[in-house]
């Protein structure tokens, strides 16, 4: 996975992350349960680490769902395309 710095992380819009109403302060993007998704491999981490917390039982529904659908959209759009 690529890294995100702190910094990096508090800079991103609350769109970019998997759970946006928990990523609206800077402090807030910064704590983790937000699932930041800036670009494939964080999406593809957001799938797994939603499925975990799913299981231990620390997501909802509703919030696992909503992660799921978000990282999947993501990878949808961003495929390379071969010429």
């Amino acid at each position: 996975m690529s890294t995100l710095t702190a910094k990096q992380r508090a800079k991103l819009p609350p769109k970019a992350f998997g759970l946006p109403e928990k990523a609206r302060t800077k402090k807030a993007r910064q704590a983790s349960g937000n699932y930041p998704m800036p670009d494939r491999r964080h999406a593809i981490s957001a799938l797994t680490r939603s499925e975990r917390e799913r299981e231990r039982g620390n997501l909802t529904k509703d919030e696992y769902k909503r992660i799921q659908r978000k990282a999947k959209k993501m990878l949808r759009g961003k495929k390379k395309r071969s010429k």
